[in-house]
């Protein structure tokens, strides 16, 4: 069982943003940005182009509100995408909210935001989803 699938399971706490039958989406607590968010399906896959491609298909509707939150939440350009899938054998997307291309480089430094920051990010999302 993964972190993702303890967070899913509500084993691990987490800031959850939107949930379906087949996703979970919340709060990366180690964000590029703050209003960083995982979009994880709730089936435990490895490589995310190893998911059945209606997953891959219902995976974006299911974040395209969750991007446009993080847009109006946050001042950005865009809210960016990306996969890397190295860190955590889970298959996930990352909804980061973006400025230029180099906000989305994973080598930058993590934020530390305390849990009260994570709520007050978590709120803004929630306020305009």
């Amino acid at each position: 069982m993964t972190i993702f699938s303890k967070i899913i399971a509500g084993e691990i706490p987490s800031y959850k943003i939107a949930e379906n039958d087949k996703f979970f989406a919340f709060l990366d607590i180690f964000p590029l940005k703050e209003g960083h968010v995982l979009v994880v399906p709730k089936k435990e896959t490895d490589n995310l182009f190893d998911l059945p491609k209606e997953y891959l298909q219902e995976m974006l509707v299911f974040a395209q509100p969750i991007a446009k939150a993080i847009e109006k939440a946050f001042a950005c350009n865009r809210c960016g995408i990306s996969v890397i899938g190295l860190e955590v054998p889970h298959a996930h997307i990352h909804l980061i909210p973006i400025n230029s291309a180099d906000d989305l480089n994973f080598m930058n430094p993590k934020l530390k935001l305390s849990p009260g920051e994570l709520k007050e990010v978590q709120k803004r999302i929630l306020s305009v989803l």
